[in-house]
């Protein structure tokens, strides 16, 4: 694939993170340590296991930057169902929805169903804007949440965290976690060895992207001191439609493309919102995640296009 950026390139060379615009990254873990490879690659189908991403399908948008965002959940699942080697599990950051109407998530459950994987949920504020305030996003996606929204699991060796920071937004306004997840949070890595591989994953990014978009969560930084003292952390968010990612000592930060329509780069556009952009390019700026952990390699994420 041709980039436009060799100096980008090279820099995320050296630190082992290969991106590419759009549809998915397939993420393998392999002795507790994450890696990523390009979905549909021979790397990774590697030994281990491997999970998928996908982010913003905003079901029930209709709009022209995509009057069919139905069409390009389903286009990314029949890409994510070509994988050489099947993933453990999906995860889903949020806006699964648009507007919160039972419909949209009827529509959204079936249409997801079509992956046959399991599949982890967080809510995006799209998903909470309902009068029920998100009851109906917790009905169908975080039954076993208590109520709640987050939680967490294990597998291969790895534990993922489920963070939610959509409750409460203002217009415009950073993510938000609340003193009452935070301690939850704390009470829930009390006591793992610090060698344990840990991945978070919610909808607004943890670091502050864009603070006059509202682009990060404001109390971000006490969650991430809790992760301090891991050797491995893996953070996945959407919300901005669009792959950023940075890393901080042991923590890499990655955010996923949506699969309905892109955003504006921060401070390209007067406010961020659906981007419309030629039909024949729509394709190659939406996408999915695939994550490979894999003992011995730092983490990486690759992003793979619908187009």
């Amino acid at each position: 694939m041709d980039h436009p950026d060799k100096n980008l390139v090279q820099r995320r060379d050296a630190l082992k993170c290969m991106a590419w615009a759009g549809s998915g990254l397939l993420w393998t873990l392999n002795g507790g340590v994450p890696s990523a490879s390009p979905m549909g690659s021979a790397a990774a189908a590697d030994s281990g296991f491997s999970f998928v991403q996908i982010s913003d399908s905003h079901i029930g948008f209709n709009k022209p930057a995509n009057p069919d965002p139905k069409g390009s959940l389903a286009e990314a699942l029949a890409k994510i169902g070509k994988l050489p080697a099947k993933p453990a599990f999906m995860i889903h950051t949020g806006d699964i929805t648009h507007l919160s109407k039972p419909q949209e998530f009827d529509d959204a459950e079936q249409l997801l169903a079509a992956a046959k994987l399991d599949i982890h949920y967080t809510p995006g504020e799209h998903d909470v804007v309902d009068e029920s305030r998100g009851d109906y996003y917790i009905q169908r996606f975080a039954k076993n949440s208590g109520g709640k929204g987050w939680s967490s699991f294990d597998h291969g060796g790895a534990h993922f965290v489920c963070l939610v920071n959509v409750r409460d937004l203002q217009a415009g306004g950073m993510g938000n976690l609340g003193e009452e997840q935070l301690a939850w949070l704390a009470t829930d890595l009390k006591g793992r060895a610090a060698s344990t591989p840990v991945v978070v994953f919610a909808h607004m990014p943890l670091w502050t992207i864009a603070e006059e978009w509202g682009w990060g969560t404001q109390d971000a930084a006490k969650a991430l001191q809790l992760l301090t003292r891991f050797g491995s952390v893996t953070v996945l968010n959407g919300h901005i439609h669009q792959i950023m990612q940075k890393v901080e000592g042991a923590v890499s930060f990655h955010t996923a493309r949506s699969t309905a329509f892109p955003q504006p780069a921060p401070k390209s556009a007067p406010a961020p919102g659906p981007m419309l952009v030629p039909a024949e390019q729509l394709r190659s700026m939406l996408g999915v995640t695939s994550v490979s952990l894999v003992r011995g390699k730092k983490p990486g994420i690759v992003d793979t296009t619908l187009a």
